[in-house]
Order: C-alpha cells, then sequence, then structure tokens
C-alpha cells in the first residue's frame, strides 16, 4: 500500500486543476483498494456546504451538482467530528441521508474519513461496498494516510478552483484568489505581483509570458548547447579521473539534452506565450512525475538526472536574466523565503507590499518589513505563487488576506482604506516631538530599532530618546562578504551622529536560526537551537573582534555608543565577550584612539537568561528583553513556522511572569531594564510593560505615534491595575481580550490586535 500511496501523490501532484486531481484520486484510491466506490466532496467556504466533487463507482452526472449542509448526512458527521466513521450498514446510521439518482443505495459498507489541513476540514474521502461489512483496520488506516497526504496538494489546487484547462493559454491566466495567510506588517499594499525565486530551482520559476516568442525560443536553444558544451567539458576533465560508468552519467545528459520529445514540448510552451525557464519547468517536472512514478528502479532513478539537467537549464537562462529585471512603480514581493538583501535593494517608493510562503509574523523579514513600514503576509503555504507573477494584488497586512486579481469594487474599497491609514497616520504623528507622558504625569522612555538607512531618517526627530535596537546584521545580510572594518565602522559612525548625543546601542552580529549570511551558509537541522548569536561570534573571535573595534573607532569623540550581546544564556558568555571587548578597547587606546568604554547589556532572550537574570545584572551595565525570541523558546514554537504560527503568543501567561522576573532582577541589581522586542511596540502590550515596571520601551518607528497615544489616556496606577487583573488569567486568549477592552475604554479600539 506504501508504493500506491506514493504513485497516487506523485500523480495528483502532476494534475494541472482541482477537478482533475480529484479525478485522480477517487479512480486510484478505488484501484488501489479494491473497492466498488470511491467518492470526495470539498468544502465550499462560500456556501459553507460539502459539494459532491468527484466520484467513481456511483453516478458521476451529480459531480458539482449536488452538496450537503455541515450538518447533513454522513458526510457531515465525519467532518463535523474530525475523525472516520466506519460503518458495515449506512443505511442503518440516524445520520444517513440518501443522495437521490446517485446509485448508492446497492452499497451497504461505508468509510468515510476528513481531508484537514492546518487544523480546516477541506473535505471528506469516502469508499464503499456492496457487501455489509466493516472496513478493516489496514483499509481504514491507508484511506487516513491517503486523505494526509493528499490535504496539501488539495488545499493548494482550491485555491485556483477556477483554472482549468491544460493549453499553454489557460496555464498563463491567473484567476481571482482570495486567500488567508498571517499577518506579518501592517497596512494594505497594492501593485503588481514579482515573484521571487532561487537562480536555479525547477519547483519555484514562476509562470510569465514572454514578448517575443521566437527570440525565447532561440534562447532555449543556445542554454541548451551552452549547457551540453559544459557537460561536455566537464567529462573530458574527469575522463581520466573516473571510470566509464561514472562518465556514462554526462553522455545520459547529453542524451536527454538532444530528446526531440521533450525539447520538442519545451518550444512548444514557449510558442503558447511562456517564458524560456516557465517552459522548461513545467515540462521537466511532468517528466520528473513520470520517472518517479514508474516500477523500475533503473527509470525511476532517471527522474534525479532530469531534475539535474532542468536545474542546470533554468541557471543557463536566469543567468542572462541578472539585472534586467525591472521592478514595477508599485511591485510586491512574492516568493518561498524573501532575501533581506532584495528588500533594502528596492527604492521605498516602489516597495508596496511582501508575501513570503514561509515563515510567521515573528519572523526577521516580518521585523524588518515592520521596520520599513512595508504592508506583509507570511506564511502563504498554499498560494500558488509561481503562477501569479505579473498580476494584480492587494496586500492587507492587517489580516493576513491576499486578493488577487480582485474585482473592480473590492479595488476600490481598499483604495478608500489606504487613504483612510494615511489620514491615521497624520493623526498618530500630530505629537511625535514631544516626550511619552502617561496620564499621570510619568514619562516613559521611547527608543527606535534601526538597521538600515531608511529606518535611521524616519526615526530622526521623533521624539525617540536614542536607538534602543540596532540590528548590526543587516547591512552584513546585504553583502555578498563580511564587511571591513573600516566599513562597518563608516555605517555606525552615521548612527552615531544622527542620534548624538542620545545613545545608540548596538547589539553585535547576530546571524544563525532565520538570519543567514549567503557567503557563510549554517546548515543546520535544528537552527534556532544551534549555533547563532553570541556562539558564532564567540567561535569567530576574529568576526567579533573587528565589529566591536568597529563600533569603538565610530564612538571617538561622541560617547553615546552602548553595546549589547545576543543570545547570552550564561554568565561564562558574558565573561568571555567582555573580555574580548576589553581586548578590543586596549589595543585601539594603544593605537592612540580616544575612546571612553561603552556601557556593555545583554539581550535577555533564552529562558536560562531569565532564571540567571539576576547574576547577570550584576555583571552587566543594563539589560534588555528580547522578546520574540524569549516568547519562541519559552512556547517552543519556531516563530518561522507558519504551521504553528497561531501558537506564538507574546500575551501567553508564561511569557508575562519571565517578563516580571526579569524586572525584578534589574530592580534588586539596580540596572536599568529594557524591551526592544515586537512587544514593545504593540500598543495594547505597553500598558502591561508599563505596569511591569519597564520605562524604556524600544520599537519601529512606525509604532511610536500609537504607543505614545495609547499611554497618555492611562495613568501608571491603571497599567498596574490591568497588569494585576490579568495576571490571574490562565490563557493568553483571555488577556488579549481584556487588554483590548481597555484600547476600547478610551476610544482606540482600532489598535486592537
Amino acid at each position: 500500500m506504501l508504493k500506491s500511496l506514493r504513485s497516487i501523490v506523485q500523480e495528483v501532484e502532476s494534475a494541472r486543476d482541482l477537478p482533475s486531481s480529484l479525478q485522480i484520486i477517487v479512480a486510484r484510491v478505488r484501484e488501489s483498494m479494491a473497492t466498488e466506490v470511491c467518492s470526495v466532496y470539498i468544502h465550499d467556504p462560500d456556501t459553507d456546504r460539502y459539494l459532491f466533487m468527484a466520484t467513481e463507482g456511483l453516478n458521476k452526472s451529480l459531480e458539482g451538482h449536488f452538496s450537503l449542509g455541515v450538518d447533513e448526512g454522513l458526510i457531515g458527521q465525519v467532518a463535523r467530528r474530525e475523525e472516520p466513521l466506519n460503518l458495515e450498514d449506512a443505511a442503518s446510521h440516524p445520520s444517513f441521508k440518501f443522495i437521490d439518482q446517485s446509485g448508492e443505495e446497492q452499497f451497504r459498507s461505508f468509510l468515510g474519513v476528513p481531508i484537514i489541513h492546518h487544523r480546516a476540514v477541506l473535505g471528506v474521502l469516502v469508499v464503499q461496498q456492496r457487501d455489509r461489512r466493516r472496513f478493516t483496520e489496514d483499509e481504514e488506516a491507508f484511506l487516513v494516510t491517503m486523505a494526509a497526504q493528499l490535504a496539501g496538494i488539495i488545499a493548494h489546487a482550491s485555491v485556483l478552483r477556477g483554472k482549468a484547462g491544460s493549453d499553454s493559454s489557460d496555464l498563463l491566466a491567473v484567476p481571482t484568489i482570495d486567500y488567508r495567510g498571517v499577518a506579518g506588517s501592517p497596512g494594505i499594499g497594492l501593485g503588481e505581483v514579482v515573484v521571487v525565486s532561487p537562480a536555479a530551482d525547477l519547483t519555484s520559476v514562476p509562470l510569465r509570458r514572454c514578448d517575443d516568442v521566437d527570440d525565447e525560443v532561440e534562447r532555449f536553444k543556445a542554454a541548451v548547447v551552452n549547457v551540453r558544451d559544459e557537460l561536455t567539458r566537464i567529462s573530458d576533465e574527469l575522463s581520466e579521473r573516473v571510470g566509464k560508468e561514472e562518465l556514462a552519467l554526462f553522455d545520459a545528459y547529453v542524451m536527454l539534452l538532444e530528446d526531440k520529445a521533450i525539447s520538442g514540448e519545451i518550444c512548444e510552451r514557449i510558442r503558447g506565450g511562456i517564458w524560456a525557464p516557465g517552459a522548461v519547468a513545467e515540462v521537466m517536472r511532468e517528466h520528473i512525475r513520470t520517472f518517479e512514478a514508474m516500477e523500475d528502479p533503473y527509470i525511476r532513478d532517471r527522474a534525479v538526472d532530469l531534475r539535474d539537467l532542468g536545474n542546470r537549464l533554468i541557471q543557463e537562462l536566469g543567468s542572462r536574466d541578472q539585472g534586467e529585471r525591472v521592478y514595477p512603480e508599485r511591485t510586491i514581493l512574492v516568493g518561498a523565503e524573501i532575501p533581506a538583501s532584495l528588500i533594502a535593494a528596492i527604492p521605498e517608493s516602489q516597495l508596496a507590499g511582501i508575501v513570503s510562503v514561509s515563515g510567521s509574523g515573528n519572523s526577521h523579514v516580518a521585523i524588518l518589513a515592520r521596520a520599513v513600514g512595508v504592508p506583509t503576509v507570511m506564511g502563504a503555504v498554499d498560494l500558488p505563487y509561481t503562477k501569479i507573477d505579473g498580476a494584480p494584488m492587494i496586500v492587507d497586512g492587517h489580516a493576513g488576506r491576499l486578493l488577487v486579481n480582485p474585482p473592480p469594487d473590492v479595488l476600490a474599497q481598499y483604495r478608500e482604506m489606504v487613504e483612510v491609514e494615511k489620514l491615521e497616520r497624520q493623526a498618530w504623528n500630530t505629537d511625535r516631538d514631544k516626550p511619552c507622558t502617561l496620564k499621570s504625569g510619568e514619562q516613559i522612555s521611547l527608543y527606535v530599532n534601526t538597521g538600515l538607512s531608511s529606518e535611521l531618517m524616519s526615526s530622526l526627530g521623533r521624539g525617540t530618546k536614542g536607538v534602543g535596537l540596532f540590528r548590526t546584521e543587516i547591512p552584513f545580510l546585504i553583502r555578498e562578504r563580511f564587511p571591513t572594518e573600516e566599513e562597518q565602522r563608516v555605517m555606525y559612525r552615521e548612527h552615531l551622529e544622527a542620534f548624538a548625543p542620545r545613545p545608540v546601542t548596538m547589539r553585535t552580529l547576530d546571524v544563525g536560526g532565520d538570519k543567514a549570511l549567503p557567503y557563510f551558509p549554517i546548515k543546520e537541522e535544528n537552527p534556532f537551537l544551534g549555533w547563532r548569536g553570541i556562539r558564532v561570534t564567540l567561535d569567530h573571535p576574529e568576526i567579533f573582534l573587528a565589529q566591536v573595534r568597529a563600533m569603538l573607532k565610530a564612538s571617538s569623540g561622541l560617547n553615546n555608543l552602548r553595546i549589547m550581546l545576543p543570545m547570552i544564556c550564561s554568565v561564562k558568555e558574558f565573561d568571555e565577550s567582555k573580555r574580548l571587548l576589553l581586548r578590543a578597547y586596549a589595543e585601539l587606546i594603544d593605537e592612540g584612539w580616544e575612546l571612553e568604554m561603552p556601557q556593555v547589556g545583554v539581550m535577555i532572550e533564552v529562558p536560562a537568561a531569565v532564571y540567571q537574570a539576576r547574576e547577570l545584572a550584576m555583571r552587566a551595565d543594563f539589560l534588555s528583553v528580547g522578546s520574540n525570541d524569549l516568547t519562541q523558546y519559552l512556547l517552543a514554537v519556531d516563530r518561522n513556522n507558519a504551521r504553528v504560527a497561531g501558537l506564538y503568543e507574546a500575551f501567553h501567561p508564561a511569557v508575562l511572569r519571565a517578563l516580571l522576573q526579569v524586572v525584578a532582577a534589574g530592580e534588586e541589581a539596580d540596572k536599568p531594564v529594557s524591551i526592544c522586542g515586537e512587544l514593545a511596540g504593540n500598543p495594547g502590550a505597553t500598558l502591561l510593560l508599563v505596569g511591569m515596571g519597564f520605562t524604556k520601551l524600544s520599537m519601529s518607528s512606525i509604532n511610536m505615534g500609537k504607543v505614545r497615544r495609547v499611554l497618555s489616556k492611562f495613568s501608571l496606577s491603571d497599567t498596574q491595575q490591568l497588569l494585576a487583573e490579568v495576571s490571574q488569567f490562565d490563557s493568553a486568549d483571555r488577556v488579549r481580550a481584556r487588554v483590548n477592552d481597555a484600547l476600547a475604554s478610551v476610544g482606540l479600539q482600532s489598535l486592537a490586535r
């Protein structure tokens, strides 16, 4: 059955639309289980009913023309209970509902399993037989496994439900899509999709139209010649070092390249209007799936050769495209991953939105998007992003909603919302140069998180007390090599001068996890529990010393630098880091630099640091909570994983208790404690933070106006009373609801999250 399972999944993946997928499923499942009927019902969210979409064994004329309500029949029973239903006599069950003209009256036994994806029931898969019997446990397990394997494929195909057809013109037609992802960065972006794809990856090449068909065909043929020549060159170079069997691989590649059938199919797709890389990807993927479905192991292994060959062709074609892409006036970047370098490279006025298939609202990309004020949706795992290049799109970063090819009336509504947002931003920033003051008169110091020059400029003159977090890794991420000590000094000096005499807190290099340097790759199975932050720089003191030397040099004559160490788990790590820092300081003094030793602080972002906060506070000059990672580690939730994004909850009682513990440790050691994670920029959360005793909050500049407005409506005693109330709650939902009620009580319900 495992072989059947793999074969069915491969066939379904090759289908171009939902109806084709479902027809393959019912035909192949019926055959594999040797049963008489297999049918599939798909949930229609518009009508909230289960539509009879495909069958083998019942009346096929009813396909697409019959549906059951969510509480109707055995289908409703399976979907509502979210578990299999195995009956030897279906008609005797109290929930049974006969489908007129279906022909099912002759079938007694019934096995239905739910198709569930991301906790949502997408449909029900059913098998039936004439004999009165219960299906065996093995049969039930197979159908459950099948439904689980197919759930993602069906979810993906359902997004393109209205898109049928098999010729190239249909492939290029983009339907209207209404998709829900995870809110990443607030705001509404209207623009044109630009699909971001790796240089050589068959699975993520977008479908685009080509302007000149003949030129594109010649381009493909030239790529074939270049790849063939390259393979021949490699084969010649290896001929004296490897045997004939190994060299035969290159001969096989050349034969595949010269296969007129494959080349002919690719040229046919190009003549249908698809650009060459998209045509190569489409044809190669189809042949790969065919090979993988074969029983003969030798033929199956040729799928690997095809994949490699296809990637070589994509890379050759892509090398000619580099630098040729012109970004639209309102660009919306869409891709499996969005590199930080690309966000920085596109002019701010042109970048209207970001959509990432991977990640969640607290991924590094989302944080960066919030910092530069770009509406973003994360975790779009089922969005058929390779097929929407060039399409108009609405990115609703508030609700995590995407609309591809939106109807004119919907587009008009969102345009109105954009204008309302502009007015709101102006209102929030009315008092941007004034201090942040509670209703009872106490002042709260607001600091800004920066990392890019555009953030620096947008932060100046907004009543900030300085920089609470300068992410020094961003200049590293947007380069193709490590920046030199002098290049770093120039960057750091720019920020220190811009905010002088206000303090600038620079975090030492924090890479690893979801922040990988392309020129210093860190490949790990569990990167967030691996080599990242201070662990990397302590293992590479040459990187750490160059960076802190550049920081110290940049601070000469200004003396507004503070240095913060990320991912500290123990006092030993702090002591080792401080020793290196003092060494760099002493060396520069010996070189004749006039410097003052800056304050050195610790980021509290792992549970170990929470429990050692008192000991760390005794050694450090200050503590600063990184709420993003602290929440992730306390709740064991990868903040980049869209599947568990709903479990990442900064209002979780455990997180609130950890924050209280850190504040208490700082007070005991008489050291200042601030918070620089995303929680500090959440207007409602700031009420709880102030109630805890945080008087220094660091956030993205776009949130400052909102936070200032919220805090001006509450006294210190109000925040302390609210904190005391929610501290008794046992769930994040209750905490969030109460905080939202508090915002609504002063007329700021629009800021509830």
